[in-house]
């Protein structure tokens, strides 16, 4: 089921996209962050009412970013993408990239939605962006194992991890960051796809264009570190 989050007059709203209307969630879960907080049994229950549940014209709703988070962690789970990283900066990969899946901790207050404008920052003269896949997490956990970590998984939606390259090149250099050239902004959206219906190890094929031109390409099946890997280690004693 996709679900996307929106705003209709003063409210916002969880819905889920039906041709060009809108079902809105909001009898079963007033936000989207209380329907996640449900778990994946949410989508039986609405499956349950979907025929009761009130309609949308979606060209009267602006699509926002699906979630607000109250975390965000970015991990470098892609091997090609780490090495091609190492190689910028004249080195191998660190043989410890192997050993543990690494992150950084994103600003989750700086969350844009799938149309939201980014304004050019004006400390940095080289931004970029990194087409990425998120999970979002639906149960609470504390040491959980892989399988626990897989159940945890409420469904997954596009990123877009902006960043000041010039900045942070400076910031890697002192062996700190990135920080300062990632907090600005990060990109989600616009809908979250729940992981009843997608893997992205199966079935992830991600195009990024610019202009309608294609910068990027890569698949799920490339990732090294799979989710479940990811978030059974973030749950380590935290």
């Amino acid at each position: 089921m996709r679900l996307v989050r929106f705003e209709m007059g003063d409210s916002i709203r969880p819905g889920t996209p039906v041709g060009d209307e809108i079902v809105d969630l909001s009898p079963i879960a007033h936000s989207m962050e209380a329907l996640i907080a449900r778990g994946r049994t949410v989508v039986e229950a609405i499956e349950a009412q979907f025929d009761a549940l009130p309609r949308q014209p979606q060209a009267d709703a602006r699509i926002l970013a699906p979630l607000q988070p109250a975390s965000l962690r970015d991990f470098l789970a892609f091997e090609d993408h780490a090495k091609a990283g190492a190689a910028r900066r004249g080195e191998d990969l660190n043989p410890a990239w192997y050993e543990m899946p690494v992150y950084y901790k994103g600003n989750h207050r700086s969350i844009l939605g799938p149309d939201e404008p980014l304004a050019w920052p004006s400390w940095t003269e080289k931004l970029d962006f990194e087409l990425e896949v998120a999970c979002v997490i639906g149960a609470r956990g504390r040491d959980l194992a892989e399988e626990e970590a897989e159940r945890a998984i409420f469904g997954y939606t596009v990123m877009n991890d902006w960043s000041a390259r010039d900045v942070q090149r400076s910031e890697m250099a002192m062996r700190l960051g990135p920080a300062k050239s990632k907090d600005f902004a990060t990109s989600l959206g616009p809908c979250i796809v729940t992981a009843d219906e997608f893997s992205p190890e199966d079935g992830l094929a991600m195009r990024a264009r610019v202009n309608g031109e294609t910068w990027f390409e890569t698949a799920g099946a490339r990732m090294h570190w799979t989710f479940p890997q990811m978030v059974a280690y973030v749950s380590r004693s935290e």
